[in-house]
């Protein structure tokens, strides 16, 4: 019965949708890929909002529901039938009187399951697409029969994409410019780091402050050549390649639609980047915690590691990773590859969840300390367990897929936890109550 309900208020929505793009005529601007949708969505509205009346996907709102839901500019009812009235009657209302609306909606599409791109790909038929990046075991890769076939999913996107569109397409990912080829029309733009891509960054590095006299991590400044331009960003708040790489994609955006370069950065040193996702959170007795309890999978926990790495810092690097979630027969290899890597990195390695144990079985075979690496089942055990332990000038990296829930992790070690519902994912009531 719920099912039957949720096919048929999809159905509404969508075909509400419909009418409204037909009617408004805003440009689409949509996102895919498996590794940095939502920063790149959140990243492009910072700059086109500059500019021009725009409307983002809220959160992570990706799917069959969540797209037409942005469209309607309405949000998540859950399991309120009477807030899913007023979305439908709020949709209605657009597509019969003529209302105010954006000029630009930047909405994030992804792929749970095959056929869900090539389904809404097939009516949105975006001007802009934008492909992040893929991975060799992306998330939701145990619903595929190979991440091959995630790729090709993904693509359904630059398929529907108009041929006097514009395709901007990550240049250091070689899956990512497979789908160059896709495109009927002739407008591809490419970002990158490490190719050489149209718009590229260079001198890359982490912003230090300080605090308490100590030095700490407060973001991320490289520069933005391109056209034999340079242009300095800074993005403050969040660490990693994890926010550069969303940078440059909403740049070369910005440069398809004419936009002046120099009020682009300007936007982004404004940028608040998503929570979850690399976020900087003072923790308590001094010390810093790098939030990236979003979601996990095995190319954005190595890279979450790599920052770690990279910082200049007295005190003991500590990670909390939790289970990596529908990976499939994937799951043991790639858990254990990433305790191997943890192992070369960390100080303490704290494990949360039952798979969560192959990245100590992992950091054990790699020569890590057994007294080093500490396992629990819950967020909850671990949280009452480390919290005593962490000492001043720590720095810990918390990360997990968004079932272990490890914002509650952050929440029991933060200095302010007043702030979590401002600093936090997944803060919603109906979150909480799960």
């Amino acid at each position: 019965m719920k099912n039957t309900l949720k096919k048929i208020i999809t159905a509404i929505i969508t075909l509400e949708a419909k009418f409204i793009l037909k009617k408004y005529k805003p440009k689409i601007i949509a996102v895919t890929g498996s590794v940095g949708k939502t920063s790149t969505k959140d990243a492009i509205y910072t700059v086109l909002s500059h500019f021009f009346f725009v409307r983002k996907s809220e959160k992570s709102f990706n799917s069959d529901i969540g797209v037409p839901l942005t469209i309607l500019g309405s949000e998540n009812a859950w399991s309120n039938p009477f807030l899913w009235i007023k979305n439908i009657v709020s949709g209605a209302m657009y597509v019969i009187f003529k209302m105010r609306y954006p000029k630009y909606l930047v909405l994030e599409v992804g792929a749970d399951r095959p056929g869900d791109i090539e389904k809404i790909a097939q009516w949105l038929k975006p001007n802009v697409a934008v492909v992040t990046r893929f991975a060799q075991l992306p998330v939701h890769v145990e619903f595929f029969a190979s991440p091959k076939a995630v790729v090709e999913e993904k693509g359904h996107l630059v398929k529907n994409l108009k041929t006097d569109g514009l395709l901007v397409l990550n240049g250091d990912d070689d899956d990512v410019m497979s789908l160059r080829e896709l495109f009927r029309g002739s407008n591809v733009k490419t970002y990158g780091i490490t190719n050489l891509s149209e718009v590229s960054a260079s001198n890359e590095r982490v912003l230090y402050g300080e605090r308490n006299g100590k030095m700490v991590p407060e973001g991320v400044t490289f520069k933005v050549d391109f056209k034999g331009c340079s242009l300095p960003v800074s993005i403050k708040g969040s660490l990693g390649r994890q926010h550069v790489y969303p940078a440059l994609a909403a740049i070369t955006v910005g440069l398809g639609e004419d936009l002046p370069p120099v009020a682009m950065a300007e936007a982004l040193s404004l940028h608040e980047s998503p929570n979850g996702r690399m976020k900087v959170i003072e923790g308590e007795k001094d010390s810093t915690i790098i939030d990236d309890t979003y979601n996990s999978s095995p190319i954005a926990a190595a890279e979450a590691l790599e920052v770690l790495k990279s910082l200049a810092l007295l005190g003991r690097k500590i990670a909390v990773l939790g289970d990596m979630m529908e990976l499939g027969k994937y799951s043991v290899p790639a858990h254990k590859d990433l305790g191997k890597g943890a192992a070369k990195i960390v100080d303490m390695l704290v494990t949360v969840g039952i798979r969560a144990r192959d990245i100590a079985e992992g950091a054990l075979s790699a020569g890590m300390d057994e007294k080093n690496i500490l396992q629990f089942d819950s967020t909850k055990e671990a949280s009452d367990f480390v919290e005593p332990m962490i000492k001043e000038g720590d720095i810990l990296l918390v990360k997990g897929s968004q079932s272990v829930r490890l914002e509650r992790f952050v929440e029991a070690i933060m200095y302010h936890p007043e702030d979590k519902e401002k600093l936090l994912v997944r803060q919603e009531k109906e979150w909480q109550k799960r």
